[in-house]
């Protein structure tokens, strides 16, 4: 199970069992773990997330295309090379300029009586932003 890219967080929605988290990895695949106490639970979200930053390297460009839609960025497989604190430094532009993208989609919403093709690539952009 690679953790680049990927991120542990709490599963409040998930009932069933106490103790609860998931894991998102860069495929999109959600993992639900348990553990034994919250403080237990804690530190397993903290650590595998501290692993994924120190694993993920900056993003690669999306591919260039005769068409203007949107397609997420390629990921990369391979670990940083960079020290925690490049790293660290990276990721904090990156989270910056998503935040800056976001809001920038959200200003120029689709016509309500836009194509199908076209609400749908603004859904699938939001969605994208919201999770990174």
């Amino acid at each position: 199970l690679g953790v680049h890219h990927a991120l542990a967080e709490r599963a409040p929605k998930y009932t069933k069992r106490p103790n609860v988290f998931r894991l998102q990895t860069a495929e999109r695949r959600l993992f639900l773990f348990q553990a034994p106490t919250p403080e237990e639970m804690l530190s397993w979200i903290s650590r595998i997330n501290l692993v994924a930053a120190l694993f993920s390297s900056p993003p690669f460009p999306a591919a260039v295309g005769s068409q203007r839609r949107f397609v997420r960025p390629i990921l990369p497989t391979a670990p940083s090379r960079s020290p925690p604190e490049e790293q660290l430094r990276c990721h904090e532009q990156w989270l910056e300029q998503v935040g800056q993208e976001l809001l920038e989609h959200q200003r120029h919403l689709p016509e309500g009586r836009g194509r199908a093709r076209d609400l749908d690539e603004y859904r699938v952009k939001k969605e994208f932003l919201l999770e990174e």
